[in-house]
């Protein structure tokens, strides 16, 4: 065996594969508050440890990314109808146990802003400025009638399909589904 042909394969392997496996992919499937906070509490720390980060919003998680301010144009009776009955944005999203009719959700936004922990807006702009990468489900959007243009401002946010973000996870050494 040739060691030095052994030597180059492996480096074009390794350079093949570099930064490969410093990676967390996630799915952010539910909208619920406390697992929405975990989600972006993972992503700024996977961050802040040097990995690379992909989420993908889909279904329930994804009417988090709408911006409270802003409407959807050219939606048809059934994504207004969505686009009512879902929150509007990550300040509308409730807990997902104890809500109590908003008691709980209130008196948990109450506790976090008293003891000085990060809201989910706060937490999405810092997931943001760290270069958290997202991507929101395409099916999701399409099928709750949600628009682009009702989304909120998040650097390098993109519509993708499952295959997208199976290509982000195929490469990844940590996978979560929240």
């Amino acid at each position: 065996m040739d060691i030095t042909k052994e030597l180059e394969s492996l480096r074009r392997d390794l350079e093949e594969h570099k930064g490969s496996g410093n990676k967390l992919s996630m799915v952010v499937f539910s909208g619920d508050l406390d697992k929405l906070l975990a989600s972006f509490i993972i992503a700024t720390g996977a961050i802040a440890m040097g990995m690379e980060v992909v989420m993908f919003f889909t279904f329930w998680a994804t009417p988090a990314l709408r911006d409270k301010k802003k409407r959807g144009k050219g939606k048809d009776i059934f994504g207004k109808m969505f686009g009512f009955m879902l929150p509007k944005g990550p300040s509308k999203v409730v807990l997902s146990k104890m809500h109590m009719g908003g008691m709980g959700t209130g008196m948990m936004k109450h506790l976090m802003k008293k003891k000085n922990i990060s809201s989910l807006d706060d937490m999405i702009a810092l997931a943001g400025e760290l270069g958290v990468k997202i991507y929101v489900c395409e099916m999701s959007m399409d099928l709750m009638g949600m628009k682009m243009d009702e989304m909120i401002d998040y650097p390098g946010m993109e519509l993708a399909g499952v295959a997208k973000f199976l290509e982000e996870a195929a490469g990844s050494r940590v996978q979560l589904f929240i």
